[in-house]
């Protein structure tokens, strides 16, 4: 299994949201790339990074901080947070981007999905974020009625490089992944790597997830925990080096 540490950008700032919830955010550092840095300087091989005023938007708003990122970090990133056409796409990938997520894309625009995939193959991954295991589009503002598994099983066979599945009622406030949510969703995509968002708050959660989901989880996304220090970056690395998932889950 791949760790991505998180890098979450509003108003061109690393902040962290309590359950999504633009008013409830946490600034931890004022310079992304130097956050970015940071993080490759202690071991990180790979970086996940959120526009989140872009989500909401509807097309990319911190494109500043990104590129700050991308100059800063010698380690590839992927990217969510309102990509929503084809341009957006492939303008990310042209300045350094190594993979985009694709969230409220998935659910509103597939057609977008599968053509993105085949143009850039590799390089395209679908989010699926999910409150009482529906699927949340626009920045999370919007519920669908669209299960999760079943938004997944929709790109099983559309080239999607991995499904990155955040519990939204658990991201932010540390109460532990939602296991047994990812697993379900690895299970609607067999052989299609599933990045695991939302809640790890300790390296017993990433033990948990590493052994539950061996051979069927390809990577662990943490945020917070890492930045108010409840798991050491070195630490947590240490405990998924040489795993045979992390290929299977890198950007391209």
């Amino acid at each position: 299994m791949i760790l991505y540490p998180a890098i979450d950008l509003k108003d061109g700032r690393c902040v962290r949201l309590e359950q999504g919830d633009m008013a409830r955010a946490t600034v931890f550092n004022d310079d992304p790339g130097a956050q970015a840095a940071h993080f490759a300087a202690l071991g990180a091989r790979f970086l996940h990074v959120v526009d989140l005023n872009g989500a909401f938007a509807g097309r990319p708003v911190n494109a500043a901080a990104v590129d700050a990122i991308v100059r800063a970090a010698p380690i590839p990133i992927q990217l969510g947070g309102g990509i929503r056409t084809l341009a957006t796409i492939e303008d990310w990938l042209g300045r350094g981007v190594a993979r985009v997520i694709l969230g409220t894309a998935a659910l509103r625009d597939p057609d977008l999905v599968i053509t993105a995939c085949r143009r850039f193959p590799g390089c395209v991954a679908v989010g699926i974020d999910a409150r009482a295991g529906r699927v949340a589009v626009a920045g999370w503002a919007e519920i669908s009625e669209v299960a999760a598994a079943d938004l997944a099983g929709r790109f099983a066979d559309a080239g999607v490089a991995a499904i990155v599945f955040t519990n939204i009622e658990r991201d932010g406030v540390l109460t532990g992944p939602d296991i047994d949510g990812t697993l379900a969703i690895a299970a609607a995509v067999p052989g299609l790597p599933v990045i695991a968002s939302g809640g790890v708050a300790s390296l017993a959660d990433l033990v948990a997830l590493k052994t539950r989901g061996a051979g069927r989880l390809a990577g662990v996304i943490s945020g917070r925990a890492l930045y108010d220090g409840r798991i050491d970056l070195t630490a947590a690395l240490a405990l998924f080096a040489g795993d045979d998932g992390e290929r299977s889950a890198a950007p391209c």
